[in-house]
């Protein structure tokens, strides 16, 4: 029950951050009318609780730095990412989307978006379940242990940070449409999505042999699932189906969806 307490005063510590952040990013998205800060301070906070539970944990030192590195390098590239997009280009087609379901629903929009924003926060105190737990864990973590955390979370930034790095470089050199099939993006249509998850089966790695650890296998579980079924692959696709089309179908026939692997030839129409 000891474990359980701290990991409970780390969630509320995580709670209180998450509540000054969102609560800032919803001030924001009333002033400028774009809602897609959402996913730079999500990204940012979740990196910030991480640092934050390592500092506060009582738990082994070298796990703590571990968790402080990664949380803080996951954050810190992500969450600037998604700014440097926030500010050069428009709001993300996704908010759009859902700004028009909810008025053809009839919800009035301010009130759904203020829902949004306080589930994306508990979102958060959720997600850093793992963090709490690897901070919190007094027993001396195992250097292969953390060697192999380490490893999947390395493979998992480099993954996710040169996708978007290839993506970016695309959109460059074809601002208005086309379809981005080099480099990860021919072998995996969501490369980007498909590092971030990796990063979290790290996280939960690192909180595996710990007291409860069981517990943090459902991060990476649940980030999967809003990957594949929620806000990630099916409002991405949605939307470059709508705005590419066939060029897009043919993409989704040659290259997987979420785990690379070499595409399939290309068979002329």
């Amino acid at each position: 029950m000891e474990a359980l307490q701290e990991v409970a005063w780390l969630s509320v510590a995580g709670a209180l951050l998450a509540s000054v952040t969102f609560g800032g990013a919803y001030l924001f998205y009333r002033l400028t009318d774009n809602a897609a800060v959402v996913d730079a301070v999500w990204a940012s906070t979740l990196g910030a609780a991480g640092v934050l539970y390592a500092w506060l944990g009582s738990g082994d030192v070298g796990r703590r730095v571990a968790l402080a590195v990664m949380a803080g390098a996951w954050g810190a590239r992500l969450g600037g990412h998604l700014l440097r997009r926030l500010m050069a280009e428009p709001e993300d087609a996704r908010y759009r989307r859902l700004r028009d379901g909810w008025h053809s629903q009839g919800w009035d929009v301010r009130r759904s978006m203020a829902r949004f924003y306080v589930n994306q926060a508990l979102s958060v105190v959720l997600l850093a379940v793992p963090f709490a737990l690897a901070a919190r864990e007094p027993a001396p973590a195992s250097r292969a242990w953390l060697l192999a955390a380490g490893g999947v979370f390395a493979a998992g930034w480099l993954v996710e940070a040169v996708a978007d790095a290839q993506l970016r470089r695309f959109r460059r050199r074809v601002p208005h449409g086309g379809v981005c099939d080099e480099g990860l993006w021919g072998w995996s249509r969501h490369p980007n999505y498909f590092g971030e998850w990796l990063a979290w089966v790290a996280f939960a790695l690192l909180a595996l042999p710990t007291a409860w650890g069981a517990l943090a296998l459902a991060a990476p579980a649940a980030m999967l699932y809003l990957l594949l079924r929620v806000t990630g692959v099916p409002l991405t696709e949605a939307h470059l189906l709508a705005t590419r089309g066939d060029a897009y179908r043919a993409y989704q026939a040659r290259v997987p969806r979420f785990v690379p692997r070499p595409p399939r030839p290309h068979i002329p129409a």
